[in-house]
């Protein structure tokens, strides 16, 4: 083998080599990409990687109809999660919510009432709610009534893991698809308790987390009889991009719901759907 042949035989060598050592660093790479895409696609569908400490809602409330302090917490994993606790506050604008657990016998008052005012509002139900209740779960529909979803056994989330989690959520998503073909999309955590997985994992599930800017001790039937109580304390925290939390299970909130719109109205607010949130 001459000189000139040896020379060629070894740049043949080297680009094999060359050729060889390529390929092999784009197959790492692809490995290596795969295992990025794989290990975030466990941290959004598990929430195994974010924090997993309970939380239980809060607001810190203002006078004067200023905006609540959500709290830093609060606003950081809601605001991270395109989540809804509170709007626009430029605007004078109300989103109605009703948590409802069971049927008091005031819930078909309530929707006299939101009908009569032209107002829509979403309702957040259980497992309970469906199987005691479908005929008015059927009304809401038909008026244009967000239904919500508040799990089917009303469980703490992170208390939780994502198969319990899933089961509570989608078991009951699929009760209300296949008994009245309306598909959820709005969440609200039971008792108000979540957690930064939580809140991650049920996105993954389809969901908006919803929760809000006022609430006030009206669930507890041995606290009724306080409409005027009830009144001052809705009127009084009246503040822009509210989500106000009211309990259908409510005696004071059925008797009491026609004056408190018809005043917020007068106030110069507006009632909005969920559907229709601004942020």
């Amino acid at each position: 083998m001459n000189f000139a042949n040896f020379k060629c035989w070894c740049m043949d060598k080297i680009i094999n080599i060359i050729v060889v050592f390529a390929f092999l660093i784009f197959i790492l790479f692809i490995i290596f990409v795969a295992g990025i895409s794989n290990n975030f696609q466990e941290v959004c569908t598990s929430g195994t990687a974010l924090s997993t400490k309970k939380i239980g809602w809060g607001i810190k409330r203002e006078d004067n109809h200023k905006q609540p302090d959500l709290g830093a917490t609060n606003k950081r994993i809601i605001d991270e999660c395109n989540g809804m606790a509170m709007g626009n506050a430029d605007k004078k604008l109300i989103y109605l919510t009703f948590d409802l657990g069971y049927e008091a016998g005031y819930t078909e008052h309530i929707l006299d009432v939101l009908k009569e005012n032209n107002v829509s509002a979403a309702f957040f139900i259980t497992g309970h709610y469906v199987n005691t209740s479908e005929e008015i779960i059927k009304r809401m529909v038909d008026e244009g009534h967000i239904i919500g979803n508040h799990t089917v056994n009303h469980k703490s989330m992170p208390s939780c893991n994502n198969e319990t989690i899933q089961k509570e959520v989608m078991e009951l998503h699929k009760t209300i698809y296949e008994k009245f073909g309306y598909e959820m999309k709005y969440i609200r955590p039971p008792k108000g308790e979540y957690s930064e997985a939580t809140v991650t994992y049920t996105n993954t599930l389809g969901y908006t987390t919803v929760m809000w800017s006022f609430a006030y001790d009206d669930w507890e039937e041995n606290k009724q009889g306080r409409e005027e109580y009830g009144k001052k304390k809705i009127l009084d925290n009246l503040h822009n991009g509210e989500i106000m939390l009211l309990h259908a299970t409510s005696k004071d909130n059925s008797n009491i719901l026609d004056e408190v719109i018809k005043e917020i109205k007068n106030q110069g607010y507006e009632f909005k759907s969920l559907d229709e949130f601004e942020r």
